[in-house]
């Protein structure tokens, strides 16, 4: 069994007119845009990190630098895809993904279901191994006075080996 723990945050832009956000691979109204080399996306990044942090692999920014092009504006999905590829060659299976979010807005309520749907297709496992939660920073800090948001995701993983004995 290995556990991992992954965090981020990302600044936002200037209010201005609605735009979304992405959280998990799911689009959220929000009325600031969120400061980023790619998609911004704070609990993807986080269990991203969760997961290379469990395998011994680095982290995030070892695997898409944010000084490469190649990964400008990148949605990423793409990169928990990729890390669910890297955790099949490395012989892990997920058991379970905890992810916070931290922020004051947006509201994930009516998200939440299909965050941990968007997960689960990426890692290839059962939704019931994914679990997304929220709170807010009370008023404290960049992300209490809604300057930021954040996120951390927490993991175990198992060899494959291991899961048949």
């Amino acid at each position: 069994m290995r556990i991992g723990h992954g965090y981020d945050l990302h600044r936002f832009g200037a209010a201005g007119t609605a735009v979304s956000i992405r959280l998990a691979g799911v689009e959220i109204p929000h009325n600031q845009q969120v400061i980023a080399h790619s998609d911004g996306d704070v609990l993807i990044h986080a269990l991203c990190d969760a997961l290379l942090g469990a395998m011994s692999q680095g982290d995030i920014g070892q695997h898409f630098s944010d000084q490469s092009e190649h990964w400008r504006d990148a949605v990423s999905r793409e990169f928990l895809r990729l890390i669910a590829e890297l955790m099949g060659h490395q012989g892990y299976q997920l058991e379970n993904a905890d992810l916070t979010l931290i922020c004051e807005a947006p509201r994930i309520g009516p998200y939440r279901k299909r965050m941990c749907e968007r997960i689960a297709e990426d890692l290839g496992v059962t939704v019931d191994l994914i679990n997304v939660k929220a709170t807010t920073a009370e008023g404290v800090g960049a992300v209490g006075r809604g300057e930021a948001m954040a996120a951390h995701a927490v993991v175990l993983l198992r060899r494959k080996t291991d899961a048949a004995s």
